[in-house]
């Protein structure tokens, strides 16, 4: 019994499981900012190809 008790308070692994878990979340946090602005970029390039195909006046201002 002690010795599960000892294994209880052993915090040595804790600090590389916050890590990980910090590494996830920044991980997420640029994929999703990834996904958004290739979205902004594919949305520019799609307005630009239509101005340059001979759009109306109207959708080249914005």
């Amino acid at each position: 019994m002690k010795t599960f008790m000892n294994m209880i308070r052993d915090e040595s692994g804790a600090a590389a499981a916050e890590y990980a878990l910090i590494l996830a979340i920044v991980g997420a946090a640029i994929a999703i900012a990834a996904i958004g602005l290739g979205s902004a970029v594919a949305n520019s390039m799609n307005r630009a190809s239509n101005c340059i195909k001979g759009a109306t006046a109207l959708t080249c201002a914005s």
